[in-house]
């Protein structure tokens, strides 16, 4: 018997901030990073937080500065930081997700995390929700164990289909029938087209009139309140 899967994006969606952002200003924090990194996007941030920028804006700043201060930083630096980060922050979560991913758990689908941040990361805070793969962002590493700032197949994790077909393709035993995916922004798009049932939740607007055009489920969380649209 084949079995169903259901895919989730982690930030945003699953995890009230952003892995990213959160690793970024904890290996700041801790002097991994220079002080001088929050240049980069302090500016991006106080735009988005004045409903001056955009997200997307501010986002893309701190992956250019993570990207700029990773080379040299030797791999367990930045794993002990991650370590650290998810055992403080790892519950703070969205309710609907959670559960929903509890839910799936329990029906026996596979679940699938598929997220721009760093998979070292990644795979410390998914563990303990019970996902069963985890495609994130990877990055080389030199022969010192020190990265070398370089993003190991780029072109696979940028547009989430293309995890999802290779996910079908390399596992038989899963179905597309009945299968799931959840996401939060417009570039979750891809991913949302290839699945039985997209669900967009607290889409951002990009998202959300693509959604209204395609019929697609739209569930809102705001405080102790789930609802859709």
């Amino acid at each position: 018997m084949q079995k169903p899967v259901a895919f989730f994006d982690i930030d945003g969606t699953l995890f009230r901030s952003s892995l990213l952002i959160e690793l970024v200003e904890e290996l700041v924090r801790t002097g991994v990073f220079p002080a001088a990194a929050q240049v980069g996007y302090t500016a991006a941030h106080a735009a988005w937080q004045a409903r001056e920028g955009t997200y997307e804006a501010y986002i893309a700043a701190v992956i250019d500065t993570f990207l700029t201060n990773l080379k040299g930083v030797h791999y367990g630096a930045l794993a002990d930081v991650g370590r650290r980060l998810v055992a403080v922050k790892s519950k703070r979560v969205n309710r609907f997700t959670r559960d929903y991913v509890r839910e799936l758990k329990a029906e026996g689908y596979m679940l699938i995390a598929i997220s721009q941040s760093p998979k070292t990361i990644l795979d410390e805070f998914c563990r303990q929700y019970g996902f069963d793969k985890v495609y994130g962002r990877m990055y080389e590493i030199g022969p010192s164990d020190c990265f070398t700032g370089e993003v190991i197949d780029e072109y696979l994790i940028e547009n989430k289909a293309n995890i999802v077909k290779r996910v079908f393709e390399r596992h038989p035993e899963l179905t597309r029938e009945g299968s799931i995916a959840v996401g939060d922004t417009d570039g979750d798009i891809p991913l949302l087209e290839m699945v039985d049932r997209p669900i967009c939740f607290n889409p951002n607007q990009a998202l959300l009139d693509h959604a209204k055009r395609q019929g697609w489920e739209v569930v809102v969380e705001r405080k102790d309140v789930v609802y859709r649209m």
